[in-house]
């Protein structure tokens, strides 16, 4: 199937359509992933849904072991989708997908360039979290210095899953999440 006729039948308005298309796509590359990530940002659910489907399959048809030649592309088609003019719900599949392949770069670099943005900084925190590697960690840790006071305990937490001390910061499970009269220890 074309990458032409991959993204009409996932666009298609018949259910069945639709499906066959999205369950197939996990072979189609990253030629097609540019156009899935429109129909990603259209207003019909379904068609929403499938695009969303379909770029999963591709993620995780990249993904398995072995495929490192086939990765590197879909990672970087991925890496251009992080951009501002793309919807935030789009974006933050894609921060996601990218928490599954990608291991430094240029999409550790985009990632980390999230973590100011209001609306994804936490999801651009988690991939940082998944993302191996010292670069995704030096990011985390750079992330922690600029990030705002109510950033940082979220941050901090991340930085410890990777096995990070971070003295001077609670344990985001130490601190409370509405107003209690139960004082820390030492406090």
């Amino acid at each position: 199937m074309s990458k032409k006729d991959l993204i009409e039948r996932i666009g298609s308005e018949d259910p069945e359509v639709r499906g066959e298309a999205w369950q197939g796509a996990g072979n189609a590359g990253p030629a097609v992933i540019p156009g899935l990530a429109k129909l990603a940002a259209s207003g019909d659910f379904e068609i929403v849904r499938a695009a969303k489907r379909a770029l999963w399959k591709i993620v995780r048809h990249v993904g398995r072991p072995g495929a490192g030649d086939e990765r590197t592309p879909v990672v970087e088609a991925l890496t251009k989708l992080l951009g501002a003019r793309r919807p935030p719900t789009v974006r933050r599949e894609v921060l996601w997908m990218l928490s599954e392949l990608a291991v430094g770069g240029r999409a550790v670099r985009r990632v980390a360039g999230l973590l100011s943005d209001p609306e994804l900084c936490e999801d651009a925190r988690m991939a940082l979290e998944r993302i191996p590697g010292e670069e995704s960690l030096a990011a985390l840790q750079k992330g922690l210095e600029s990030a705002p006071a109510e950033l940082k305990t979220n941050i901090a937490q991340s930085l410890r899953a990777r096995g990070v001390d971070v003295p001077g910061l609670p344990c985001r499970k130490l601190v409370p999440s509405r107003p209690t009269a139960v004082k820390a220890p030492g406090a």
